[in-house]
């Protein structure tokens, strides 16, 4: 049965391996060079403001060089459509196109379960498929580690939109995620495709399921996982640093805090009440010049009482965040395979 399943998966097989190889290729071949400018760049060891300088300097020369930002883009295209291309055209198709051509049935005149059969195409189609998706992880990450590192450090390029690790984009093609998704995508379509029957069918139902959840988990689903943290920030200097404006009174920043997820920010009173704008004295002509907005907005909003609560998700809770959202994707995969399972078995044909 396992021999039979590779014969009827080989050419999915050598299309994915295929597409692996040119992506490793690539990246194998500019990887050093990209490397090699960042250790130019004397990031490594930099202290304070001479980090955004270094890391600035770094990323304008990635910029300057088409292809690094062309592949940055492309290569997160790239994961987050291996696992809906994986459900679509390997899950969706293996047991949909079977009970269509009733080549199931010889299979299961020689001996074979129904049981069995399953278990076999499941395993080796669904395993390859979260493979190949998480290779593409693992190899666009070791390239594009210099970019990450980089902008860690406060550096910013306008061809690279790069929102930290809790990122819509970052958080679903770096770490152990892209497994989860694939499992999920792969044994979508292959339960879509047992219960409607029809390969075409089951592949426009199992794209647009996919697409919808892609798109729940993160904005409804994520940030509530975890309980988050909160923390009210006053002074001048906050609200001087978080580049706060009269019109966006949203911080962009948690000191001590790097690279956290914000979840809701907003500025509240000495009473703890929110404030919708900023105080009318703070946006009057100031003394010197009689025109526009006081010299240090945030030194006039601190001296009324007014703070900056914000509730976040710290750094530290990355790795925790990749886990509980894979070990959910993961039972939502078991669960549709157990789908597969009652639906054949309730099958006579």
């Amino acid at each position: 049965m396992i021999r039979f399943t590779w014969l009827q998966f080989r050419v999915q097989a050598g299309v994915a391996l295929a597409a692996l190889f040119a992506f490793a290729a690539v990246l194998m071949v500019t990887g050093p060079h990209l490397a090699s400018l960042y250790n130019a760049s004397r990031i490594t060891g930099c202290r304070g403001g001479s980090c955004v300088n270094a890391a600035s300097g770094f990323l304008s020369r990635v910029d300057a060089t088409s292809p690094y930002t062309l592949m940055y883009t492309l290569g997160i295209g790239l994961i987050l459509a291996a696992p809906v291309i994986t459900g679509i055209f390997w899950g969706a198709p293996l047991i949909a196109r079977e009970l269509e051509t009733g080549t199931c049935r010889l299979a299961w005149t020689q001996g074979i379960t129904r049981t069995r059969w399953l278990v076999v195409k499941l395993a080796l189609t669904g395993l390859a498929a979260m493979a190949v998706t998480e290779a593409l992880s693992l190899m666009y990450t070791w390239w594009a580690d210099p970019i990450a590192r980089a902008i860690g450090h406060g550096g910013t390029i306008s061809s690279i939109q790069f929102t930290g690790p809790f990122g819509l984009v970052a958080f679903a093609t770096h770490g152990i995620a892209p497994l989860g998704y694939a499992a999920f995508a792969f044994t979508l379509g292959t339960a879509t495709g047992a219960l409607i029957r029809r390969t075409v069918p089951a592949m426009a139902v199992t794209l647009a399921i996919f697409a919808a959840v892609q798109v729940a988990v993160p904005l409804w689903v994520r940030p509530h996982l975890l309980p988050p943290d909160q923390t009210v920030v006053s002074g001048p200097s906050f609200f001087q640093a978080a580049s706060m404006s009269v019109g966006t009174l949203t911080a962009t920043t948690v000191p001590g805090q790097p690279e956290a997820w914000i979840l809701s920010s907003g500025p509240i009173n000495a009473a703890g009440q929110p404030v919708t704008t900023a105080p009318a004295a703070c946006l009057g002509p100031p003394p010197a010049t009689g025109k526009g907005a006081p010299a240090n907005l945030g030194a006039c909003m601190a001296s009324r009482g007014i703070r900056e609560a914000i509730t976040y998700q710290p750094l530290s809770r990355y790795w925790p965040f990749q886990r509980i959202e894979t070990g959910i994707f993961l039972a939502l995969a078991l669960a549709l395979a157990g789908c597969c399972f009652w639906r054949l078995g309730r099958r006579r044909t």
